[in-house]
């Protein structure tokens, strides 16, 4: 299990084709017969949504700022366990992490606690010799990450690619596949990224299959499993992680409604999981089309997602906004991150929404985007005052106002200042948290929903 063969796909920068390149093998390992483990560094919703449907696997993230680098390991052994494979998707370019924190929540420390060979994903369209000097500034500059193998990326032509795999023959890096330019595999983008698959259903699925078509041709996939096999133990003798059940046979298990559907696909899926561990009956609903909370309803878990994409049908569904105030009103534990956030203000974008939070929400042109260190202000159904963690904001709305009267967190990056709203059972707020990191989160949640 320590020893799952393994591979990390990684770039010099942002947009040089790892989602493509990583999504492609997964695809193309998994048509191969392989229980292929699919994994992205960094907090990143959408791109694990494509690689489940790589792999028929849920997507993981493995994030060090939010988890910790001591989870790093065993969260990927939880995720890959049963499999013969993993591959693991970078974020940004290999060396970059959270702002002034060094190599934290990089691709590269990634890579170095699970021991893993790295794959350089390299945009060679405007360049041929060059591309040597640059692979090898990034395979020598930490002597702790081993750069195995570069696939190039938009190579022009049998020339061009003859040129490139001649000069990095001095790099001492073996050219593992080069993908030749054409048109792009079709996944638009919008705001916050890519349109998630939970939005495009059967266009997922094709663009999926161009990807590992894309990847098969272009690729020596005999080469790129030998690399994984090479990965060894995963170092520090690192255990799966484990979501502890701590139900008692003799209480009742709480029925815990999850949010879903393409306006709220955004969720960690170690949060169901310590939902269930924890005794709670897990049922998940769609706001959009669903005019009722799932039965005996007794807590409301709203992630992330696009609810600025779809006001207008949210609104709509008006019988749902009530059920979702009144449950409120009785005091039910309900956590709402981000999108959860704006369903419950009094509006978004002047739709009416559910009118839980005196706030209202609104589309704006800037992004908001980074980790941040937060502290609980006051005890809530998900965490007593003094409780830290780490968070990740990522989004272009904003609520007016940023915090109630009994605001959420305590916020100590970029700057000071107090965000999210606590009121009665609801805990609301702009963070997007981990819950592996803190499971007494999920314990606590759902012992309230059996006492509320």
């Amino acid at each position: 299990m320590s020893s799952v063969p393994r591979l990390v796909i990684a770039a010099p920068s942002s947009g040089s084709g790892k989602t493509t390149v990583a999504t492609g093998l997964m695809a193309a390992f998994a048509a191969r017969g392989l229980a292929v483990s699919p994994h992205k560094v960094g907090p990143d919703y959408i791109d694990p949504g494509y690689h489940a449907l790589a792999t028929g696997r849920v997507g993981r993230n493995l994030d060090a700022y939010l988890c910790g680098p001591e989870l790093i390991a065993p969260l990927f052994l939880h995720g890959a366990r049963g499999c013969d494979l993993a591959v693991v998707e970078g974020v940004m370019g290999l060396y970059d992490g959270a702002a002034g924190e060094g190599e934290l929540a990089s691709t590269a420390q990634v890579a170095k606690l699970l021991r893993a060979p790295v794959v350089l994903v390299v945009d060679a369209s405007s360049q041929s010799r060059s591309v040597a000097a640059l692979v090898h500034g990034f395979a020598s500059w930490d002597p702790g990450v081993r750069v195995g193998g570069v696939i190039l990326n938009k190579v022009a032509s049998d020339r061009h690619e003859e040129l490139l795999r001649e000069a990095l023959e001095s790099a001492g890096v073996p050219v593992l596949g080069a993908l030749r330019r054409a048109v792009p595999v079709e996944t638009p983008s919008r705001h916050l990224g890519l349109v998630p698959v939970a939005e495009r259903q059967s266009a997922a699925v094709e663009a999926v299959r161009a990807m590992a078509a894309l990847v098969s041709r272009g690729c020596d996939l005999d080469a790129l499993e030998a690399l994984a096999r090479t990965a060894g133990q995963v170092p520090g003798g690192s255990a799966p992680w484990t979501p502890i059940p701590t139900r008692s046979a003799d209480k009742q298990a709480p029925v815990v409604a999850v949010a879903g559907g393409p306006a709220f696909s955004f969720s960690y899926a170690e949060h169901t999981e310590l939902l269930a561990a924890a005794g709670a009956e897990v049922v998940t609903f769609d706001p959009l089309h669903d005019e009722q909370l799932p039965e005996e309803t007794a807590g409301l878990v709203i992630g992330g997602g696009f609810p600025e994409v779809y006001a207008g049908e949210l609104s709509a569904n008006e019988p749902l906004r009530k059920a979702v105030a009144g449950l409120a009103e009785r005091g039910a534990p309900v956590a709402a991150e981000c999108a959860g956030l704006l369903y419950l203000c009094r509006e978004l974008d002047g739709q009416p929404m559910c009118g839980v939070l005196d706030a209202t929400a609104r589309m704006t042109e800037r992004l908001t985007l980074g980790y941040r260190d937060a502290v609980a202000v006051g005890d809530s159904v998900l965490a007593v005052a003094g409780t830290r963690m780490r968070g990740h904001e990522f989004h272009r709305t904003v609520v007016e106002p940023g915090a109630g009267a009994a605001p959420a967190w305590g916020v100590r990056t970029p700057v000071r200042r107090v965000e999210g709203f606590v009121q009665q059972g609801v805990h609301a707020s702009y963070l997007h948290t981990h819950w592996a990191s803190e499971p007494g989160v999920a314990r606590r949640f759902v012992e309230r929903c059996r006492t509320s």
